[in-house]
Order: structure tokens, then sequence, then C-alpha cells
């Protein structure tokens, strides 16, 4: 007989400055990371330092986060609030027309960045070592962040991979450089690359597939998107003046 390992998964609420947006399923590691990420993935907040303060506090129902947030991006989130995108697989839950799906505010992002495919092959090769629970599990995604000259800079895991993605966003976003690129070990939908935009991430490699939406907006937004990713070989779907093939 073999004992089997499961993930962990709970309910996360987040509250700004008092007001409930959003609850999320969550692998419950690394919530002050997730928070920050999704706050700027999502538009919430414009930078790390309109996040004055951030507690966790843990009840018999889930997690709850309250995120205290400057007043500034607190009027704002007040005029624009809304319900959550769903995710893709589950529908559009809480919009209530087709023009809110996607971000129209951000901006085509600057080719100021390059990275050589040789670090994302060494990157692949070390996924496992950031995925610790999916190692016993098989139940979670990973995002990593490996800068411009290769180094793996940091990894998260979660049940979803869009909160894996706001992890490193989260921890990017208090580093003063973002150089470099974002690996998931997800297929690239909307949401995905709407999010590496909102953070301003230029490179993004997955190891499965995009989907045309994801394209498209990699396309609009100035990202390069790479899918099938696997040491060697590479299907590029978009800005390929990026890459650095050797």
């Amino acid at each position: 007989m073999k004992t089997d390992f499961l993930a962990e998964e709970t309910f996360v609420a987040l509250v700004y400055n008092g007001i409930s947006y959003v609850v999320m399923m969550v692998t419950p590691q690394n919530l002050d990371l997730f928070a920050i990420g999704f706050s700027l993935s999502e538009g919430i907040i414009r930078s790390y330092i309109d996040i004055l303060s951030i507690d966790i506090i843990f009840n018999v129902y889930g997690v709850e986060i309250q995120i205290n947030i400057s007043s500034r991006c607190f009027e704002e989130f007040k005029i624009k609030r809304r319900g959550m995108l769903g995710r893709t697989g589950c529908g559009i839950c809480g919009v209530e027309q087709l023009d809110q799906v996607i971000n129209s505010n951000i901006k085509p992002l600057p080719f100021s960045q390059k990275i050589n495919l040789k670090h994302i092959d060494l990157a692949i090769k070390k996924l496992n070592k950031h995925q610790p629970i999916g190692i016993v599990t098989n139940c979670t995604h990973v995002a990593l962040w490996i800068n411009g000259i290769g180094e793996l800079i940091c990894g998260y895991e979660d049940i979803g991979r869009h909160v894996a993605l706001d992890k490193v966003l989260g921890y990017m976003s208090k580093t003063e450089s973002k150089s470099g690129a974002i690996l998931i070990s997800s297929r690239a939908s909307y949401e995905i690359v709407q999010k590496s935009a909102m953070c301003c991430v230029e490179i993004l490699f997955a190891l499965s597939a995009a989907t045309a939406l994801a394209v498209s907006l990699a396309e609009k937004y100035n990202i390069t998107l790479v899918g099938f990713s696997k040491p060697g070989c590479y299907t590029i779907y978009s800005n390929p003046q990026r890459l650095i093939i050797q």
C-alpha cells in the first residue's frame, strides 16, 4: 500500500481598506506575495509602495488578507470596483459587458529585454526544485523568474497557474531590476499574458500551448510569447527579436 499526498487548497479573501473584493482558491504559502502580485496584475495598485500594510488572518473558513492601500488607489478602486473575472474554463463571472474582459488601459511594452534560450534550457531542468508540493502531489503549477544573465531568481507554486504567477510578480515588484523572463509550467491563456503585461513582463515562456487570444494579446502588448518550451525546442508565437539563439 502506498501513501498518497494531497495539495492544500483554501479559500482566500482579498479585502482592500475594509472592502471585500474577491475570494480565490489558493495554496496557502507566500500569501503576502500573492496579495501584492494580484493587486498589481489586476490594476488595483500601480506600485508596491501603494500598499501600506498587509495583514493575513487565518480563520475556520479560510484566510482573509487585509490590504491597506493608498488613498489615491482606494478612490480609484471604489470607482471601478467590479466582480472578479473568471478564469479560463470557468467563464467570465461578474462582468456585465464584453469590453470589460480585456484591459484596454495597458500600453504596449518597450523592447528593452533580451534573453538567451540556453538560460531557459537550464531553468526548465531545475523546475522541480521550486515545486516541492507538486513533486509529491502532481497537483500544482510553478512560475519562475529568470533574470537577463540566466540566474534563477525565484520560483513559486500553486494549484492555480495564475496564482503562481501572481506570487512571482509580487516578488519582482519588491526588486529594483526586473530584467529577464518568466517561465510557467502550464498553458498560456489570456489572463497569464494580461497579468504579465500589467507588470511589464516582456518575455513569457510556457511549458504548454498558448491560446489564440493569448497570442493576440501578446502581439498587442509587445510581449515575446513562447510555448511548448523544452530544452532545445521552443514554439515562438510573437516578437522573437528578444530571444538570443546560440
